[in-house]
């Protein structure tokens, strides 16, 4: 089965889904938030059949978000390293962890975001940075940027007119 190619749509969250839209890829990056480098690391910690984490480590590498880099030359031996493009990768995480911890965790949180200093649990929340407001409250929704084409702009010139229509509707 051809795997469709998400990185050429204008969609930034269509590109980053390219990159790490496979969960295999995701908890590949969570082990390596957790110190771990090592395809024999990640083989354990995970599970996964070694074929299979071999074309996800090459995919995060070709993606830029691990950076391969050899460690023993006979037998040759690589350890997969988070670049700067992989640890901006971590805020992503912390809102999976939260989101995960709010609606999928009947038993209570298994993990949390903890203070390193403290151990104080955390409440990870996505915050603007002009306003300091939260980005879960409805006055923020996506927008056309300035490269963004005239499909774009029409999808989100659309979702624009629905939000003012539903904001109208319950004000009214």
């Amino acid at each position: 089965m051809q795997r469709t190619n998400l990185g050429n749509m204008q969609c930034p969250i269509a590109r980053s889904l390219d990159r790490v839209g496979e969960w295999w890829s995701i908890l590949i990056l969570r082990d390596a938030f957790a110190g771990l480098t090592r395809f024999d690391q990640f083989q354990k910690s995970l599970g996964i059949a070694p074929n299979m984490l071999s074309r996800r480590l090459n995919g995060l590498v070709e993606s830029g978000l691990l950076e391969r880099r050899r460690y023993n030359e006979r037998p040759p031996r690589d350890e997969y390293v988070l670049t700067e493009v992989g640890r901006d990768f971590r805020p992503v995480l912390w809102s999976l962890l939260a989101w995960g911890n709010k609606h999928f965790a009947p038993e209570g949180h298994a993990v949390v975001v903890a203070d390193s200093v403290t151990g104080i649990a955390a409440d990870p929340v996505l915050v603007d940075r002009n306003s300091g407001r939260p980005l879960t409250i409805p006055e923020f929704r996506s927008a056309a940027g300035p490269a963004a084409d005239e499909r774009t702009r029409r999808r989100h010139a659309f979702a624009a007119r629905q939000a003012a229509a539903q904001t109208q509707k319950a004000g009214g």
